[in-house]
C-alpha cells in the first residue's frame, strides 16, 4: 500500500515532466544523439514499482515494464489493452487525453483476475503514444473494507448493552414504586451489560496496542512456566465453580531447564487467560483442561492448551482469529465473550515470532498449539540476520 502511494505521487510530481520531455525530443531534439523514447520508458519503468506500460491510440501494447507483466500477465507487448482489462471506454479516455493534454484517471479490474481492484493513469508521451499507469489497490480496498466491517462491528457490539441499559432505566424512571426483588433484578442485568461494554473496550485497547506495536521484537525475558502458572492462577476460581480441572505438565526433553523466551510478561499471561478462559467456556461441564509444554531440537516451544467439548467444524477453524468472528454468536455474547480474544492472541504470538494453530475434533479435543523460540534461539536467529545485512 506504502509503494503504491508513493508511485502516486511519484507519478504526479514526475509524469507531465516526462511527458514534456519526450515532446521536446519529438521535435526538437535528433534522437539519435540523445536519447529514445524507449530509452526513458526504461528507465522510469525500472523505478517504478507500479505497472507502467506504453500504448498507441489503439490501445496497442508498446513497451511495458516488470510490474506490468506480474499484474496483467505474459506477451503483452502487441496486446491490446482493452483485452487485459475490463474497462470499455479505454479507447476514449485515451483519445480525450491527447486532444486535452492532460492525464486522464480511472479505475477498472484487470481481466485475468476479477477480484483486483487498480487505479489508472494515462498521460501522453510524445506524439503517437501514451503512458499508463496501472497501480494495485486490493491491498488498500480490503484494508478499507476491514476498516468499514470493523467499525460497523464495534457499533453492533455496543449497540445491543446500550439498548438494553437504556430500556432498563426508562422502566425506572417510569415506575417509581417498583418491587425490591425486580429493582434488584434489573440493577444486576444492568450491570451485566456494563461490564460487557467495559471488557469490549478493554479489548479494543488491547488489540489496538498490539496491531500498533506488532512489528516491534520484545527486549524482555519472560519465565514461560510462570507466565502460565499465574495465568492458571488467575482462573482456577471460575475452574472450580464449574468443576473443570486445569493441570500443566512440562514435557520438554530437549533441553530441561528453566524455558526462557524474549517478549513481554504481561502480554504472554494475556495470552494464556485467553485460552484458558476459552477452554473454561467451551469444554464439557467438570473436565479436565490441559496444558502441555514440549519442545524441539530446532529450539522451539510448544505449548498446547487442550479441552473436551463440542469442538469446532473445520470450516470455521480459518477464520477463529477475525475480529468479532463467532461459531456460535448468541452463545459467545452468552458466556460474556467479546469476539476478540483470540485476535488479540494471534497478534501477540505474531509479534514474539511464533504460531498460533488451532486443531479441533468434533465432539472431542480442542488444541491451541502455541510456538515460540527460546530466547537463545531467537537470539542467534537475529544475530544472524543482523549479519547477513
Amino acid at each position: 500500500m506504502q509503494t503504491s502511494l508513493l508511485s502516486v505521487k511519484f507519478f504526479k510530481n514526475k509524469l507531465l515532466n516526462v511527458a514534456v520531455m519526450s515532446k521536446i525530443i519529438d521535435e526538437e531534439i535528433d534522437h539519435s544523439k540523445i536519447v529514445t523514447h524507449a530509452d526513458m520508458f526504461s528507465l522510469f519503468g525500472k523505478m517504478m514499482d507500479d505497472a507502467l506500460l506504453q500504448i498507441d491510440h489503439q490501445s496497442i501494447i508498446v513497451n511495458v515494464n516488470h510490474a506490468a507483466v506480474r499484474l496483467l500477465g505474459e506477451h503483452l507487448i502487441g496486446a491490446s489493452l482493452t483485452q487485459r482489462l475490463n474497462y470499455s471506454d479505454l479507447i476514449k479516455d485515451i483519445q480525450q487525453c491527447f486532444i486535452s493534454n492532460q492525464t486522464t484517471e480511472f479505475a477498472v479490474t484487470p481481466s485475468n483476475n476479477e477480484y483486483h481492484h487498480i487505479q489508472g493513469k494515462v498521460t501522453p508521451f510524445g506524439n503517437k503514444t501514451v503512458l499508463v499507469l496501472l497501480m494495485d489497490m486490493t491491498q488498500q480496498h480490503n484494508l478499507d473494507k476491514m476498516r468499514r466491517d470493523f467499525i460497523a462491528n464495534v457499533s453492533h457490539e455496543l449497540r445491543s448493552p446500550l439498548t438494553s441499559l437504556m430500556g432498563f432505566v426508562e422502566t425506572l424512571q417510569n415506575t417509581p414504586d417498583i418491587e425490591k426483588h425486580m429493582l434488584m433484578r434489573f440493577l444486576h442485568i444492568m450491570e451485566e451489560e456494563a461490564k460487557r461494554m467495559s471488557r469490549l473496550i478493554d479489548d479494543l485497547m488491547s488489540l489496538s496496542k498490539v496491531e500498533i506495536e506488532e512489528h516491534i521484537i520484545p527486549t524482555g525475558r519472560v519465565f514461560i512456566k510462570s507466565v502460565i502458572a499465574s495465568a492458571i492462577d488467575s482462573m482456577n476460581n471460575r475452574a472450580l465453580k464449574s468443576g473443570h480441572i486445569i493441570k500443566f505438565t512440562d514435557m520438554r526433553v530437549y533441553n530441561t531447564e528453566e524455558p526462557i523466551i524474549r517478549g513481554g510478561v504481561d502480554e504472554m499471561i494475556e495470552v494464556f487467560h485467553n485460552l484458558i478462559d476459552n477452554a473454561l467456556k467451551y469444554s464439557y461441564p467438570e473436565s479436565l483442561i490441559t496444558i502441555e509444554m514440549t519442545d524441539t531440537i530446532s529450539g522451539q516451544i510448544i505449548i498446547d492448551v487442550s479441552n473436551q467439548g463440542e469442538g469446532i467444524q473445520e470450516k470455521h477453524i480459518p477464520r477463529l482469529t477475525e475480529r468479532f468472528y463467532r461459531v456460535d454468536k448468541g452463545r459467545s455474547r452468552q458466556m460474556g465473550g467479546t469476539g476478540l480474544g483470540l485476535a488479540i492472541v494471534k497478534h501477540i504470538i505474531n509479534k514474539h515470532r511464533g504460531q498460533l494453530i488451532i486443531n479441533s475434533q468434533l465432539k472431542q479435543q480442542t488444541v491451541f498449539r502455541i510456538i515460540v523460540p527460546y530466547l537463545h534461539t531467537l537470539m542467534s536467529s537475529l544475530n544472524s540476520a543482523n549479519h547477513t545485512t
